[in-house]
């Protein structure tokens, strides 16, 4: 099939739905400036060892490595914007088609961009919490100390170490944010996988028990995925342009019918 073809096929798949859960993954936020993690050449783990630098065990042992790595990171995190797809997505929620979107990013463009209902099972950077005595405060409280400055940011009150609110290796994932997660995979009858190789549990098992409740699942992505087998639908095209365009497809549906 011709990617216009696909495109119109995944349009079809959303105009019948009734619960439509969205899967995202880096390659959504990648157009926007924001490295990935696992890209064989390029992601972020293959210039550093990810168990030093990011994991729960290194940030207590060595706080001063992990914001030594996550500096120039955080910066284009929180300077980068929503690119189309975000968009689309945002506009797919407002039609009342998309019911959730479950993110592996931290960047919160999918909010950004206007989505409501963003279930963000690894984190975000909005704001950091006090390892000691477990203040939360907003990052931009923070920003000089975190991007400037080569100072461990630490909390005001009781001068503990500041952490933002990501998840590092050997962390539990946030119970409500996974339970939610699973609730979305169970009912939604039409999952969307976009730009994410379902390389890490227990996100990469969300298409899995979407397909097993009996869901249809579309996988828009560069590189194959686990569950292309299973999938009613693979694009392998760029979201910035495949997103939108099936955004248009169901406009332009939506206005014949209204005629």
């Amino acid at each position: 099939m011709n990617t216009n073809t696909l495109l119109s096929h995944a349009a079809d798949l959303i105009l019948g739905t009734h619960h439509l859960t969205v899967l995202t993954g880096a390659g959504i936020s990648t157009p926007s400036g924001i490295p990935d993690f696992r890209s064989p050449g390029s992601g972020l783990w293959t210039k550093v060892n990810p168990f030093q630098v990011a994991s729960i065990q290194g940030f207590r042992i060595q706080p001063q490595s992990f914001f030594d790595w996550i500096r120039p990171l955080a910066g284009k995190l929180l300077q980068a914007v929503p690119n189309p797809a975000h968009i689309a997505l945002a506009q797919l929620e407002k039609m009342g088609w998309v019911k959730a979107i479950i993110t592996q990013n931290i960047d919160a463009l999918h909010q950004k961009a206007g989505s409501q209902n963003v279930i963000e099972v690894h984190g975000h950077i909005r704001q950091a919490t006090c390892v000691r005595c477990y203040n939360s405060v907003s990052i931009e409280a923070i920003l000089g100390r975190f991007l400037n400055d080569h100072e461990i940011p630490r909390c005001e009150r009781c001068g503990g170490v500041l952490k933002p609110n990501v998840i590092l290796f050997g962390e539990q994932l946030p119970v409500a944010q996974i339970n939610a997660a699973l609730r979305e995979a169970r009912t939604c009858d039409l999952m969307l996988v976009a730009g994410t190789s379902l390389n890490v549990s227990p996100v990469a098992d969300l298409p899995f028990i979407a397909h097993e409740h009996g869901a249809h699942i579309i996988v828009i992505n560069r590189e194959p995925t686990p569950i292309d087998q299973y999938a009613t639908l693979v694009i392998r095209y760029d979201l910035v342009l495949a997103l939108p365009g099936i955004v248009t497809q169901i406009i332009q549906r939506s206005l014949h019918l209204e005629t």
